[in-house]
């Protein structure tokens, strides 16, 4: 790869980065475009291990990015998905309140899903939700007929393909070690050699604030990302036919995740979680995967210990669900009590990157930051993959700007 040279050089084959590419090809045909990707297959962490829920809006403060572009976003993918002949199904989804203090927080959700243009939600009391679901207790809910699942990894691969029919490249096993620069070009250093490139898109992931630190000379003052792995239990086949569609709680609206839940696969398992516990290596799928230099990293970060002290509580209480399985079945029981321990099958897990600021708080809408040549998309949590066509055409129209 050594002299080649790019209009545009993509770091990251997620989602988010082949979205963004897809979008700069549309935008600008005959653009030279090549996205770099570190393993040798695209789609390999965040986009590969989520739960393939299609989101439609309703937790989002009205008016913030995320809101906006996961409405749109949604109905972009589904659409997507039909047209091309991708794996999807709507099932819908029920947002349950277990107890009287949860319907406050049913209320709000209701309103901002309102606000934000979510179509056909209706609120149902404990007999119109034994209707929809027989076998979840509540008092009330919350019924979002929109929700849909699809498999992200398949969006992808697709992406991937519409990028090549454009004339952009995509290469895997390609991992950025550096930057420099002349007048005209950032000379990206990589494994396979120098590429130069008129413009870098860090899109990548759990390592962004890693590209961006190597881009600038020095890691952002101001945020840093922490992985969170989420583990997930596969409800054994009794069990999953109890649920017909996404069944989710009133989430904490304290702690920036949804909480444990049930959510039916396009393959047609049925998964239960996910927790949110600290990972301590970016890329720790497994409870005892580890890296010195990296937990190192983050112990020498401010915004972790600012974070431990915000949310030491609830994450006491994720970390005992991710070492006691019987702690974790109660849990899921609040949601389906018939649930029985030995139904809930150990599953996978995936690790959500997420940038936390020095004063502790974890930052829960997206994050894009300019800086000259580069654009460094810092924060896409929660809905990114549902948003990504959304996400994908508003940073190409600030890569082009």
């Amino acid at each position: 790869m050594r002299g080649a040279g790019a209009d545009v050089a993509v770091i990251g084959g997620g989602i988010v980065g082949l979205a963004l590419a897809r979008a700069a090809l549309a935008r600008q045909p005959g653009l030279k475009l090549v996205v770099l990707e570190k393993e040798a297959a695209l789609a390999a962490h965040q986009t590969g291990h989520n739960s393939g829920v299609v989101h439609t809006g309703v937790y989002y403060r009205p008016g913030s990015l995320k809101a906006k572009l996961c409405v749109t976003g949604a109905r972009r993918m589904i659409a997507y998905c039909r047209d091309r002949g991708l794996p999807l199904a709507i099932p819908g989804k029920v947002i349950v309140a277990r107890t009287p203090k949860e319907l406050a927080g049913l209320v709000e959700i209701e309103r901002r899903g309102r606000q934000n243009g979510v179509e056909g939600l209706r609120r149902l009391d404990r007999a119109a939700l034994a209707e929809l679901e027989p076998h979840v207790a509540g008092i009330a809910a919350l019924h979002v007929p929109a929700a849909a699942i699809v498999d992200y990894a398949a969006v992808a691969r697709s992406f991937a393909a519409e990028i090549a029919a454009a004339g952009g490249e995509v290469r895997t096993g390609v991992t950025v070690r550096g930057f420099a620069a002349d007048a005209q070009d950032v000379v990206v250093e990589t494994t396979a050699g120098e590429l130069r490139a008129r413009r870098v898109a860090n899109c990548a992931g759990l390592h962004a604030d890693r590209i961006a630190a190597l881009a600038a000379g020095r890691p952002p003052a101001d945020v840093r990302i922490l992985p969170f792995r989420g583990e997930y239990y596969v409800l054994a086949p009794r069990a999953a036919g109890l649920i017909r569609g996404l069944v989710y709680p009133v989430p904490d609206a304290r702690f920036p995740f949804l909480g444990v839940h049930f959510t039916p696969r396009v393959s047609g398992a049925v998964e239960a979680g996910p927790n949110a516990v600290l990972a301590w290596r970016r890329e720790g799928y497994r409870r005892f995967d580890a890296s010195w230099a990296e937990t190192a990293a983050m112990l020498g970060y401010t915004g972790f210990w600012a974070m431990a002290a915000r949310y030491w509580r609830q994450g006491l209480a994720e970390q005992w669900r991710s070492f006691s399985r019987a702690a974790f079945v109660r849990a899921l029981q609040g949601l389906l009590p018939e649930l029985r321990p030995d139904e809930a099958l150990p599953g996978g897990a995936g690790v959500r990157a997420q940038l936390v600021q020095r004063d502790g708080a974890l930052m829960d809408d997206f994050c894009v930051r300019r800086a000259g040549p580069f654009l460094h998309v810092l924060n896409v949590p929660s809905p990114a993959a549902t948003a990504s066509l959304a996400i994908g055409d508003a940073l190409a129209e600030q890569l082009a700007a």
